[in-house]
């Protein structure tokens, strides 16, 4: 307690230093592109000025930095030439002097790529409402996620409601979120609120100016040429994130093309796609119709399968709706056929049993898809979709540990209760350790829930 105060004392005196100076943090610090060796340091100030990072392994050690003379608002450093699996300490201010007091925030650096290093990362769609429902999720998340934090998190898209501008960003993701983007780095997926702001083909709009996203493959993957989609390795898995609003959805486009270069080139044992609209819905949103939706299931899902991915995330509907182990699926839900099952499984250990797939890349073994879009709205709908093993009308994210061969995912509602659990296994089932990530977690439940994840 009497650090947190001391630390708050500086932070007070820097700021009204800084106002003295003239230049006043007005967004972040905040972290994007991390890889095993940098991460991209971000913040904006209410005028522009020079920017400089200070960095090291301890706090009181802050020996190395990176800077830029350039005077700006939207500041973007790279601090480069890190260790994997590192935690390091940070203050960003100008070359004259910190802006934040010199308080130093913390992060840690992926582990080597392609190592099978335990991970967490968090996951949200349809967040941006910045008001109650998204603070609740957020804190029920991070009771949830005590001891473990997330290496790194997801959003889903609708970002910033209504129109995603730049107020609206500032609302709903930087004043709603800052503890957890000073210390972990975040990716996203462009939605269609955020759209009404942002251009997705010249990269501007205040989408593309708050965020730094991998064009040139440097996180990892085949180089997109765009932010509005690439990937990125952590560990033992490969992200893809798709632009499922703006850019075409047609067999051959540019989008398509990279996509199925990108999923060919990864040799990681999972595969993570996260987008915004789901090829499999019947909540606020109904993917028989709609026509992002249609062709993301048509011509998307196809390119996914074959490349054997485990996990899609999608938001859009607001509600969170679970499908079993399925491929083959490209039609209307009432296409579906138990044929398309590749598990009889619910893919809860504690239930008939996780979701099994053979080790490796095993095109059309299985994936589950996940409807993760009441992070912050709710919206109803008749969630009957049959390829769904759980569909709630509930405000909730996603948590998911990999560990070794082992993808382990808790939706935990805005209550804390755990209301939907699977696994997938790649090969043999390995025991982890209970609390490990990856390993078995507590049931949580508020009253009415029993039986919901059973």
């Amino acid at each position: 307690m009497r650090l947190r105060c001391r630390r708050a004392a500086l932070l007070a005196v820097a700021l009204l230093a800084c106002r003295a100076q003239g230049v006043v943090i007005t967004r972040g610090p905040y972290l994007q592109t991390g890889t095993p060796t940098s991460v991209v340091v971000c913040w904006r100030t209410d005028v522009p000025a020079d920017s400089r990072v200070r960095f090291g392994t301890a706090p009181e050690t802050l020996t190395a930095s990176a800077s830029d003379s350039a005077a700006v608002r939207n500041h973007a450093l790279t601090l480069s030439g890190l260790l994997p699996s590192t935690t390091y300490w940070y203050s960003i201010g100008t070359s004259g002097s910190p802006l934040d007091g010199g308080v130093a925030r913390s992060f840690t650096t992926a582990p080597p790529s392609g190592v099978e290093s335990p991970f967490r990362f968090w996951v949200i769609g349809d967040s941006g409402t910045a008001d109650a429902n998204a603070r609740t999720v957020r804190d029920a998340f991070e009771t949830f996620s005590a001891g473990r934090p997330a290496a790194f998190w997801l959003m889903l898209g609708d970002d910033a409601y209504l129109s995603g501008t730049d107020v609206e960003m500032q609302r709903a993701v930087f004043e709603t979120y800052p503890a957890l983007l000073a210390r972990s780095v975040l990716w996203s997926a462009f939605g269609n609120h955020d759209s009404y702001s942002a251009n997705a083909s010249s990269g501007t709009g205040p989408y593309f100016d708050a965020f730094v996203f991998p064009r040139a493959g440097e996180a990892g993957g085949v180089p997109s040429g765009t932010e509005a989609y690439y990937s990125f390795d952590f560990g033992n898995a490969h992200f893809v994130s798709l632009d499922s609003t703006s850019s075409s959805r047609r067999p051959g486009s540019p989008m398509l093309t990279w996509l199925a270069a990108d999923l060919a080139s990864s040799d990681r044992a999972f595969l993570v796609a996260f987008f915004h609209h789901p090829p499999y819905t019947k909540g606020s949103h109904d993917s028989d119709s709609e026509t992002e939706l249609v062709e993301m299931r048509q011509n998307v899902v196809p390119i996914l399968e074959a490349a054997g991915v485990d996990l899609v995330l999608a938001g859009h509907s607001h509600s969170y709706e679970r499908s079993f182990l399925i491929d083959g699926h490209t039609g209307p839900s009432g296409t579906f056929t138990s044929a398309m099952r590749r598990s009889l499984g619910d893919g809860r250990p504690s239930g008939s049993g996780p979701f099994v797939k053979p080790p490796g890349r095993a095109p059309h073994a299985g994936t589950v898809y996940a409807v993760v879009g009441s992070s912050g709205l709710l919206a109803g709908g008749p969630l009957n979709h049959p390829a769904m093993a759980v569909s709630q009308n509930v405000l909730g994210s996603l948590v998911v540990d990999v560990r070794g061969n082992r993808l382990d995912a808790y939706f935990v509602g805005a209550t804390g209760a755990l209301l939907d659990s699977f696994t997938i296994v790649k090969g043999a089932l390995r025991r982890a350790a209970p609390g490990a990530a990856g390993g078995s977690q507590p049931r949580r439940r508020t009253p009415g829930s029993a039986g919901r994840f059973e």
